[in-house]
C-alpha cells in the first residue's frame, strides 16, 4: 500500500485539503494518507523546511510527500520531484527541499514536465497528485521529468562563524505551537565551536548563559513547589531535533504568551553566541 504524506499552507477553513485527498483516492484507491501538516504560516518555506525534514525520516522507506507550499508555477518557481534516502518529495523548486538535501545526498532530481498535457489551476491537486501516483505505480521519474544537477538553496539554513570562532550568528527558523522559538544552530556546529568554553546567548534582550538538556531540567525538584522558579522560567536547550531553541517553563501563547511574543522574536531574527576567552 503506498503511502503519501501531505504538507501545505492550505490551513483547514476551506476545501484545498479534502479536494487533495480525493483526487488521491481517486488515482490511488488502497493510498493511506497521512497529514504531517497544513498550518504552515503562509508561503513560508523556511518553516516547512523545517517541519518535513524532522519528520520524513520517521515514515517508511517508499513514502511519497507532497509539499504544497509556496507550489504555484512561475518562471522562476519550477516543480520537482527529489528521490532521496530512499523517500521521494514533490515540490515547488524554491529552496525548501535544500534543508533536507543538506546532509543527505539526493539519488535523483528531475523537473516535472507534465504541465503540457494536464490543464491546471490548482498545481497540487492537478499536478503533483498525478506526479505521486506515477511513482507509486513503480514509474520511473525520467518519464515526467528531466534530469536536474542542483536545486535552489534556501537561506538562513547554516549560521554563520567569525574568523576568530569567537560569535555565531543564527537565525530563527521556526516558532512551535508552544511559543517555543527554534533556530538554525544545531547541537553539533555549536560543540565544534564552543570547545567548551563559557558562552552568552543573545535574543534582543534576553540573554542566556546555560543550555539545558531538557525542559524540565532548568527547574530545581529539590525545592518546594512554592519555592522553584517555574512559571516564566525562561531556558535554551537543543530540542529533540538537536535545534538550538528558547523557551518559557509550560507555556501557554494563548493565556500568559510564549518565548516568541515574550521575547519580541519572530521568523528570520537574529540569534547571537558570543564565546568567551
Amino acid at each position: 500500500m503506498p503511502l503519501v504524506t501531505l504538507t501545505t499552507d492550505f490551513g483547514l477553513k476551506d476545501h484545498s485539503v479534502a479536494a487533495v485527498k480525493g483526487a488521491l483516492y481517486s488515482e490511488l484507491e488502497d493510498v493511506e494518507i497521512i497529514d504531517i501538516t497544513h498550518l504552515i504560516s503562509p508561503f513560508h518555506i523556511i518553516e516547512a523546511a523545517y517541519v518535513i525534514k524532522n519528520a520524513y525520516h520517521n515514515f517508511p522507506k517508499g513514502s511519497i510527500h507532497i509539499v504544497g507550499v509556496d507550489s504555484e508555477i512561475t518562471p522562476e518557481n519550477k516543480h520537482i520531484v527529489m528521490a532521496l534516502d530512499g523517500h521521494f518529495f514533490v515540490a515547488a523548486n524554491n529552496g525548501i527541499l535544500s534543508l533536507i538535501a543538506s546532509e543527505v545526498n539526493p539519488d535523483e532530481i528531475v523537473e516535472i514536465n507534465i504541465h503540457d498535457r494536464v490543464e491546471t489551476n490548482f498545481t497540487v491537486l492537478d499536478i503533483f497528485i498525478k506526479v505521486a501516483a506515477h511513482i507509486a505505480r513503480g514509474g520511473n521519474l525520467s518519464v515526467i521529468g528531466k534530469k536536474l544537477n542542483e536545486i535552489k538553496q534556501l537561506k538562513h539554513i547554516e549560521p554563520s562563524v567569525n574568523n576568530e570562532n569567537k560569535q555565531m550568528i543564527g537565525h530563527v527558523i521556526y516558532i512551535d505551537n508552544f511559543g517555543n522559538v527554534v533556530t538554525n544552530i544545531k547541537r553539533q556546529s555549536f560543540l565544534q565551536i564552543a570547545k567548551g568554553r563559557s558562552f552568552t546567548i543573545t535574543a534582543r534582550s534576553q540573554q542566556f548563559k546555560k543550555i539545558y538538556e531538557s525542559y524540565s531540567d532548568a527547574i530545581n525538584f529539590s525545592l518546594p513547589k512554592d519555592q522553584r522558579e517555574e512559571d516564566g522560567k525562561k531556558l535554551a536547550l537543543f530540542n529533540s531535533s538537536s535545534y538550538l531553541e528558547l523557551a518559557i517553563y509550560k507555556s501557554n501563547p494563548s493565556t500568559v504568551g510564549g518565548a516568541s511574543s515574550l521575547f519580541g522574536l519572530k521568523a528570520l531574527d537574529t540569534i547571537t553566541i558570543n564565546f568567551d576567552e
